[in-house]
């Protein structure tokens, strides 16, 4: 890029004797830095033209070759005299450009054909089309017509730090200059473009936002070149000249923090680095604090590059670390940032003026954004790469796995199938063992059903006869307390009986005559299915609306009818655990029943079914 830039150029001269630059068309270029040129400080900003330009003043004007950048004061006003010697028989046109982009103003005093002066303004405060080219520098055409020494003023003030160089270069050298860096800056631009843009094709495919982290880095690093080169304000904020106080503070806090963001979470420093990883968070709150207090309070702090060293530095040493721990992505990534960290320190030490001025020296910087971006581009594809060896790894081994799963798998299903197939053998055996006991069983319970049918029977008929005799007893009244209890149990036993009694032969409705019937809402009742009347066992009988349980009354009833040993109120409320009172009732319904037939005794089943006395 140096011979390409610049082929004819040399190392820049100290003007010689009493400061004058003689044109001559055996040279194309001459560039001058500030402690080449004669100059004059204005601490107090009160001078104009006029008083530097007496003959008196003159002397003031001195070279100071130990003045550099660094010792620019952005509070004073420095006022730079370039002696020409004029050659109007050259076959050339001359133009004078300053290199600094970043200068707010300078007034250029330049004679005309009559010995008078013109003014022109130029500086990054004004529009960019106040330009006498459209081109990021200044220029300033050098009127060569008459034969004489002119000398040419310019007052510079800007509020930062200015690099004053003046590059005095013949037109065709202009020309073959300006259109070959402007190449190299559309190359270098529009790999970072081609970059950004590959990675974010690499981001939709993965979805990692380390991706977009250093997309972001990308940008950010354009547009600061920009900012840095005048490409930025000559294409993107021409008209608003008010940016270039803040811009290259603003991207140059951007390339910091995507950096440190992109590192962050490129070397997952969380797990693998905790107290770089801590580190690099301070950084990036510190140059925060910086970045606000220069967009907020004083802008003069976006000139404090220094620090922009500590976050670059630690970005390295955490590269460097984890390499040192063998992890093998951050080899690209060491070398990247390795190559970064010496463009920004060099940059820094050109700007503090600790290391002089060179064309390599300036685009420093670019050769170093150039290369990292390359090598951090190997560094993410190599960390894929790695990746992609680490996934094939454990695929494999999950392979591996799977065919010795599937071996002992099909080992342990041949010893379930024959152990199952032995287990199978012994339970059918012993399944036909169990079918013949079973048989032999079901033999056995046919006899022994066909035996239980036969006590059954005999059961049935013991029964029926005990049963039978009980009742006979009955109406003979002759059975104990436990003798009637064995009859009649419960109010079941007793609803039971008075079923069998009222309607054994044959229901017959006692509102209709309808002998059709259904079951009843409640237990032992019939509904009449012609009028819908319903019937209970109770209902029609003497038992009728008694309150208290069905087997007592039934048992007081009996107790009413003995001839003999007839048991008194006392002795009845004792054993049925009853009230006297209640006892007594009954038994005066059950009299009153007994007195209202005229002939005979009663029996047993007659007294049950004789109907209440109307009230």
């Amino acid at each position: 890029m140096f011979f390409f830039l610049f082929p004819e150029s040399g190392i820049s001269q100290r003007i010689s004797g009493e400061a004058t630059l003689a044109i001559d068309d055996n040279w194309n270029e001459r560039i001058y830095a500030i402690d080449q040129l004669e100059f004059f400080e204005d601490t107090t900003g009160t001078l104009v033209f006029e008083d530097i330009i007496k003959e008196e003043f003159q002397q003031y004007f001195k070279i100071d070759a130990n003045f550099s950048k660094n010792d620019f004061n952005t509070s004073h006003t420095y006022w730079v005299k370039l002696s020409i010697a004029n050659f109007p028989d050259s076959e050339k046109k001359w133009l004078l450009e300053f290199y600094d982009q970043s200068i707010d103003k300078i007034e250029a005093y330049f004679p005309d054909e009559n010995g008078m002066y013109q003014r022109r303004l130029m500086g990054d405060d004004l529009p960019f089309n106040n330009r006498l080219f459209y081109h990021k520098n200044f220029q300033l055409e050098i009127p060569n017509q008459l034969d004489r020494i002119e000398n040419f003023y310019f007052k510079i003030n800007s509020t930062q730090k200015a690099d004053v160089r003046i590059a005095v270069r013949s037109l065709h050298r202009f020309i073959h200059y300006a259109l070959s860096e402007y190449f190299l800056y559309g190359l270098f631009y529009g790999m970072i473009l081609i970059i950004a843009f590959y990675n974010f094709l690499i981001f939709l495919a993965v979805r990692e936002m380390k991706y977009i982290y250093y997309i972001l880095y990308l940008l950010s690093v354009g547009f600061y070149a920009m900012s840095l080169d005048g490409i930025g304000f000559q294409y993107f904020w021409p008209q608003v000249p008010e940016l270039n106080f803040i811009v290259n503070g603003v991207f140059s806090f951007f390339i910091v923090f995507w950096a440190v963001l992109f590192t962050i979470r490129f070397l997952n420093t969380r797990r693998r680095a905790k107290t770089f990883h801590y580190l690099l968070w301070f950084s990036l709150f510190f140059k925060s604090m910086i970045f606000m207090t220069g967009l907020l309070i004083d802008k003069s702090y976006f000139e404090i590059s220094f620090f922009d060293l500590i976050p670059f530095l630690l970005i390295f040493s955490t590269g460097i670390f984890l390499l040192s721990r063998n992890f093998q992505a951050a080899r690209f990534f060491v070398m990247a940032y390795g190559v970064l960290f010496s463009g920004v320190l060099v940059k820094v030490l050109a700007s503090y003026a600790i290391i002089p001025h060179h064309i390599i020296v300036y685009y420093s910087l670019h050769f170093a954004f150039l290369v990292e971006m390359v090598l951090l581009s190997f560094a993410l594809g190599d960390r894929i790469r790695i990746m992609k060896e680490i996934r094939d790894k454990a695929l494999k081994r999950s392979l591996n796995q799977y065919k010795e799963n599937i071996a002992l798998k099909e080992r342990v299903n041949l010893e379930l199938e024959t152990k199952v197939k032995d287990r199978t053998t012994e339970l059918e055996e012993k399944n036909r063992l169990l079918e013949h006991y079973n048989r032999q069983l079901q033999d056995k319970d046919r006899e022994i059903k066909r035996i239980n049918a036969l006590l059954d029977k005999d059961n049935w008929k013991l029964k029926s006869s005990i049963r039978d005799s009980y009742k006979a007893r009955i109406s003979q009244q002759s059975l104990s307390r436990e003798e009637f209890a064995n009859i009649f149990p419960d109010q079941s036993a007793c609803y039971r009986y008075l079923e069998d009694l009222k309607w054994g032969k044959g229901f017959s409705c006692r509102q209709c005559g309808k002998t059709k019937f259904g079951k009843g809402p409640k237990w032992f009742s019939r509904r009449c299915t012609h009028c819908g009347h319903i019937d209970s066992a109770t209902a029609g009988t003497i038992f009728h609306g008694i309150k208290f349980p069905l087997e007592k009354a039934f048992y007081i009833l009996y107790a009413s009818l003995a001839v003999k040993d007839k048991m008194t109120l006392d002795e009845l409320s004792e054993v049925l655990d009853l009230g006297r009172n209640t006892i007594w009732a009954f038994r005066k319904k059950v009299n009153q029943k007994m007195q209202a037939v005229e002939e005979g005794s009663l029996s047993w089943e007659e007294l049950i079914l004789l109907q209440p006395l109307s009230t």
